[in-house]
């Protein structure tokens, strides 16, 4: 756990109508299960052999890029859309909370802090998804990944961002905000630690605590 009162730690600003970001695929969202379910819908439709557990290994980026491992570039705008096209069917019913989902935004409330959910996945579906799960948000943003997202971010105020790719590192700098990483998706501890996250967390069941014991600036 790092130190909270560290000397070059930038902190939340946490004060009512500023903000903190949460990514959505395996950070609140634990879509492992719907998106392999579209993926092998996928490949039972088109013939090609699609390693879902590959697929699911590397949830975060763009659908057209991994959509890209598996089909020829020309193929991958049909192929997108027909994804897009049977997620809600599939994926939405399969997704569930990850472990200390609900948690980490009542903390974030508690401090007088508003909620925005910025996701690579498609604004529709990131809307379905924090609709089914039932999360309580002030923003919901989608189609962005990276350092996309920081304009959102900084258009919100946020002063911290909370992601489990090295991409949401890269989001929470575009932002000047602080890097939150919790290592519940494609990278560990050692692997955010060692990209520049500011504060890396096992998972989101240790944020309300951590974030109680941060010194707000």
């Amino acid at each position: 756990m790092p130190d909270h009162d560290s000397p070059g730690l930038r902190s939340p600003d946490l004060r009512p109508g500023l903000a903190v970001g949460f990514d959505l695929d395996l950070t609140l969202a634990d879509t492992r299960a719907g998106i392999g379910a579209v993926y092998a819908a996928l490949a039972a439709e088109s013939g090609v052999a699609i390693d879902t557990d590959a697929v699911i290994g590397r949830i975060g980026p763009p659908l057209e890029e991994e959509l890209g491992y598996w089909f020829p570039p020309e193929e991958v705008p049909v192929m997108a859309a027909r994804y897009r096209a049977i997620y809600a069917d599939i994926a939405i019913p399969a997704t569930v909370l990850m472990p200390g989902a609900a948690a980490a935004l009542d903390a974030v409330r508690a401090r007088g802090g508003r909620v925005i959910v910025v996701s690579g996945k498609n604004q529709a579906d990131t809307e379905r998804t924090v609709r089914y799960l039932g999360l309580e948000v002030d923003v919901v943003a989608g189609g962005l990944f990276g350092a996309d997202k920081g304009t959102v971010l900084r258009e919100h105020a946020a002063g911290a961002y909370i992601g489990d790719h090295t991409g949401d590192v890269d989001a929470a700098r575009a932002a000047s905000a602080l890097a939150v990483a919790v290592a519940t998706g494609a990278y560990d501890s050692a692997a955010l630690t060692a990209y520049g996250a500011d504060v890396v967390l096992p998972d989101l069941l240790a944020f309300p605590e951590w974030l109680g014991g941060f010194r707000a600036s």
